[in-house]
């Protein structure tokens, strides 16, 4: 951010507007600015060949580039990080925006998954871009655990929760499990379970295997071991990744494989936490330009991400949307921000208030 600091305060207040114009030029058309399209929107009247070197100056620093041999100027990735958190102005939340988003959190029952695959939609509609959604992870009291074989290497983890959703795991179990093996574990695991949440149980369960130990079947502490793993793998804290508007993505001036490369990364993404990763070292909107987004292997995009949390304060999920560079940064982030306090909210059980 230092050094950004320094590339601004060389500019002066003409090198200034002329990068402005040209990164917003760009942002709305996706096409390179020309000279001669600035010497018609400049507060200042200026000729195109003065226009020129200011913008030679402007490539120089590294802030913009020239895509052809006597074409106008796009903004680089450094340019476009440069004018988000230096020179850009974040619009207000459009009514209309506002508007849509309120009515995705209507007739809303409860039902986080309807809701956020109401939110996820109404994202992809109003950016034009893909929408990315994290579901939080399920905290309801568990009812009741039991294992079942599949298959000699091949067991499932089923657990039951207080309001009614069933979940399941498949996992590999220890060789040589029996059936009373088997009921043992689950005996023991539902003897502590009932009214703990999975992450409140998973630390008194380790305190009363380490206790009990010698008082279960190895085998069966060994069960309960590996079924633990399979709800402890980070890459499944979270419910599901809800992506809509790939349709979006593919425009005709898109790489067509680019695009294909982005959501194969998606969906076969198993450690989606990452996602939410990316927004924990703040509680705003994070933005992520190009190769700046780590969690893909595409390079040409943006990624616009927010957190949103519990009544606790607590970040339980996030909320995101992803295109081009070109992306209007401006009116994204506020529909972006908005969204994650909204969702925040309603899973909170505080309305819009």
């Amino acid at each position: 951010m230092s050094d950004q600091n320094n590339i601004l305060s060389e500019l002066n207040d003409r090198s200034r507007e002329v990068f402005r114009r040209v990164v917003e030029g760009y942002l709305s058309t996706g096409d390179p600015v020309g000279s001669r399209t600035l010497t018609r929107a400049m507060s200042e009247k200026l000729s195109a060949a003065t226009i020129r070197n200011v913008m030679q100056d402007l490539e120089y620093l590294g802030l913009l580039d020239s895509p052809h041999v006597s074409a106008g100027r796009i903004p680089t990735q450094m340019g476009l990080r440069l004018f988000v958190d230096g020179v850009m102005e974040v619009n207000h939340l459009g009514d209309e925006d506002r508007a849509a988003l309120d009515a995705t959190m209507g007739a809303n029952s409860g039902d986080v998954g309807s809701l956020l695959d109401r939110v996820s939609n109404a994202l992809s509609g109003m950016t034009q871009g893909a929408s990315l959604v994290l579901a939080p992870k399920h905290e309801a009291p568990i009812r009741h655990i039991e294992f079942v074989s599949l298959a000699p290497d091949r067991a499932l983890v089923v657990l039951v929760f207080a309001d009614g959703q069933v979940e399941n795991r498949v996992f590999t179990p220890p060789i040589g499990q029996t059936p009373s093996s088997m009921r043992e574990a689950a005996n023991f695991l539902n003897a502590m379970a009932e009214g703990r949440t999975l992450s409140e149980l998973r630390g008194h369960i380790q305190r009363e295997i380490a206790k009990h130990r010698s008082e279960i079947d190895s085998l069966a502490t060994a069960l309960i071991d590996s079924g633990l793993a399979a709800w402890e793998n980070k890459g499944e804290s979270y419910e599901r990744l809800i992506v809509r508007g790939r349709a979006n993505l593919l425009g005709s001036e898109d790489d067509l494989d680019r695009i294909r490369s982005l959501f194969d990364d998606l969906e076969r993404k198993r450690d989606i936490a990452e996602f939410l990763d990316l927004a924990e070292d703040g509680e705003g909107v994070r933005i992520f330009i190009g190769s700046e987004n780590k969690l893909f292997s595409l390079s040409g995009s943006s990624l616009v991400v927010s957190p949103y949390m519990n009544a606790d304060r607590k970040i339980i999920g996030a909320v995101g949307v992803i295109g081009p560079t070109r992306l209007n940064y401006g009116r994204i982030v506020p529909i972006v921000d908005y969204t994650a306090q909204l969702v925040g909210r309603m899973i909170s059980g505080q309305g819009k208030g």
